[in-house]
């Protein structure tokens, strides 16, 4: 959390997304047999920052960081557990959602980023329970608001005590003048298919819905008087479990701390290092391979534990990621370099593939999913450089196609002895990693199309050199030495002197081509709107909403449509 760490270039504190449950202030996770519970019962005292409480449950983003380390390991440390209760440790309250105070003295790129990884911790519920058979339920006994009630949307069942003030509102609109942030809107119409007047009606209501109209209108599932709660809620949680695909059995995998070296120009990580030249605005994230082959089989898979080379670097890159996006906002340009024998990326690849019935196997496949997807949705330019000595293959090949731009070098490079780079494809490329509008990204690269795909799946089991790799389309350009040296230099000169405001819009229209799904209208369509309006005075200036709410005071709106 803030202030743990090492401060960051210009003084601040840094934010380390880093916990366990040792060091929870806001969440008890407990797990019984088949069924865990999470209870939130948030710490009023334990905001990231300075200058707000935390009252009524209400979060910042240091209490996500925690739910979102518990959703982690209920898939990694407990197998077992095939059914999650979420509810409140305080009484006639659930969440009182984002805490206010916090959002109206948060920089811009704080609220962004703190929407955007609340809105991934609530994907990842939904992908637990649609990969991995751990099924959700939320009991709200009092009151939902907001993003509380944004989190029992993403959710599998709702149960809402009918005690005729437990109710359930998004009140964003009419209290904050800003969205309701952590895909809130986006779920009740797409996932609980809410009727659009219904919506509209509830979306601009403060006291919001309870009862029977609540089930009614889909906003939850059920309704049910205190004195059957407690067992409803038991049979419930037994029916999910019971009907649950999740195979799994035996010892989990402890997600033991990452070995973690922060300098001042960046971080190193096992297998992952990051250099950062803040001059240039840029930073390097190399990804090595190890230097031995994988174990034989699944359950030597699991007696590695979190060192298991994919599941180590998965975790290293994913911290790594969140790292760059909100403790070193003003760098423009993140470059994947990454060194090894292609040939051993390939065997653990292959592990995987072999393993695919087994529940670990499972988790990291779609761990790396949920990685790549966040860097999908990273506001950098993200850039892959395919060197000497690289091993983009597989899997890490994905970093090569998640990036806006790649350059790969034809040949050798003077005064290198090392042989020529290759990329390399396996089936990991066509199926394993789907973006958020459900397109993989060779798919997504090739949407013009789609015989190109089919032309690189023809060539699984190859290296290709530079020249074979850009004449199939899987890099931007293939340069020789003679080239590479002034090309790269000028292209990244360039990427940092432009708008980051423009570049960030460009890019996030030029990732996400294709169809769209739930997933991605909540990153695209919701979060850029969202964005927006976080930067109008109606919401963010003196006399905005956010500043003024709590003052008795009412905001001054300028009343023009835009």
């Amino acid at each position: 959390m803030a202030g743990d760490g090492p401060q960051l270039a210009d003084g601040k504190q840094w934010v380390d997304f880093e916990t366990d449950p040792s060091r929870y202030r806001h969440w008890k996770l407990a797990a019984d047999g088949e069924v865990a519970t999470l209870t939130m019962d948030v710490d009023e005292n334990g905001g990231l920052f300075e200058g707000y409480q935390l009252k009524l449950n209400s979060y910042d983003l240091g209490v996500d960081i925690e739910l979102a380390d518990a959703v982690q390991r209920l898939r990694f440390e407990h197998p077992e557990v095939k059914t999650v209760v979420i509810r409140s440790g305080k009484n006639r309250v659930f969440c009182a959602g984002a805490n206010i105070r916090m959002l109206g003295g948060s920089s811009h790129a704080h609220k962004v980023n703190f929407c955007k990884f609340t809105n991934e911790t609530r994907n990842g519920i939904e992908d637990a329970s649609a990969w991995s058979g751990q099924r959700y339920i939320s009991v709200i006994a009092g009151t939902a608001a907001g993003g509380g009630y944004e989190l029992a949307l993403a959710t599998d069942h709702i149960i809402l005590a009918d005690d005729g003030s437990s109710a359930v509102s998004l009140p964003e609109v009419p209290l904050l003048a800003v969205l309701p942030g952590t895909g809130g809107l986006t779920r009740v119409v797409d996932k609980r298919k809410v009727r659009r007047d219904h919506a509209d009606y509830f979306c601009t209501t403060e006291e919001g819905v309870k009862g029977r109209r609540a089930v009614q209108w889909r906003l939850v599932d059920e309704t049910v008087p205190n004195s059957r709660l407690e067992a409803r809620v038991a049979q419930r949680a037994r029916e999910f479990a019971d009907a649950s695909q999740r195979a799994a059995s035996g010892a989990g995998v402890a997600l033991t701390p990452l070995d973690r070296r922060f300098e001042a120009d960046g971080v190193g990580y096992g297998f992952v290092s990051v250099d950062i030249q803040r001059a240039e605005r840029i930073a390097t994230v190399t990804v090595r391979a190890p230097e031995a082959g994988p174990p034989a089989d699944a359950e030597a898979m699991v007696g590695q534990g979190a060192g298991f080379w994919l599941l180590q670097v998965a975790r290293e890159l994913d911290d790594a990621i969140l790292h760059l996006r909100l403790n070193e906002t003003g760098i423009a340009v993140v470059l994947f370099k990454s060194l090894g024998d292609i040939a051993t990326v390939l065997a653990y690849d292959d592990l995987l593939e072999a393993s695919q019935g087994h529940w670990l196997a499972n988790e990291i496949r779609h761990y790396w999913k949920r990685v790549l997807k966040r860097l999908d949705v990273t506001s950098r330019t993200i850039v892959a450089m395919v060197e000497p000595g690289s091993c983009f293959a597989g899997t890490l090949a994905e970093l090569v196609f998640a990036a806006d731009r790649s350059y790969m070098l034809i040949g050798e490079r003077r005064g290198d002895n090392r042989p020529p780079p290759a990329l390399a494809l396996n089936r990991m490329n066509f199926d394993a990693y789907p973006m958020s509008q459900g397109l993989t990204r060779l798919e997504a690269r090739f949407l013009a199309d789609p015989g190109d795909v089919d032309r690189a799946r023809q060539r699984v089991g190859e290296t290709l050199d530079g020249a074979t790799a850009e004449d199939l389309g899987l890099v931007t350009f293939a340069l020789d030495d003679i080239d590479w040296g002034d090309e790269v230099r000028v292209f990244l000169e360039e990427r940092a002197s432009f708008s980051p405001d423009s570049l960030t819009g460009m890019e996030a229209n030029l990732r996400f081509v294709g169809p769209e799904t739930m997933e991605s209208k909540i990153f695209a369509r919701l979060t850029a709107w969202q964005n927006w309006i976080f930067q109008r005075p109606n919401a963010v200036g003196e006399e905005g909403a956010l500043k003024r709410y709590g003052t008795g005071q009412k905001a001054a709106f300028d009343m023009q449509r835009v």
